[in-house]
C-alpha cells in the first residue's frame, strides 16, 4: 500500500462515518438522545400515571406484607396454647 494513498482513505471513512451519524441522528434516535440529555426521558402522561399506579400497589403490598407478620404471630401464638399441656383447676373451680 502506497503512503499517499492513507490519507485520503481515511479522510474518505470519517466523511462516510459522519454523514452516516449525522443521518441516523437527526431520526427518532437521535430525538430519543436530545430527551435523554435534557432529563425529559420519562414526561409521558401515561408512563406517568402507570408509574404512579405501580408505586400505590407497592405501598399496599407492604402494608400487606406487615399484616402477614401479624397474623403469623397470632397463629404461633394460637399453636403454643393448644400444644401447651391443660393446666388442672386449683381449690375446685370450674
Amino acid at each position: 500500500m502506497n503512503p499517499n494513498d492513507v490519507a485520503p482513505m481515511l479522510i474518505s471513512i470519517v466523511l462516510f462515518f459522519s454523514v452516516g451519524a449525522a443521518i441516523i441522528l437527526r431520526g427518532p434516535l437521535g430525538k430519543a438522545f436530545a430527551r435523554r440529555i435534557e432529563g425529559k426521558a420519562g414526561t409521558d402522561p401515561a408512563m406517568a400515571q402507570r408509574i404512579e399506579e405501580l408505586e400505590h400497589r407497592l405501598a399496599e403490598l407492604a402494608q400487606d406484607r406487615v399484616r402477614v407478620g401479624e397474623l403469623e404471630e397470632r397463629l404461633d401464638f394460637a399453636e403454643r396454647l393448644l400444644a401447651a399441656p391443660a393446666e388442672p383447676l386449683k381449690d375446685g373451680a370450674r
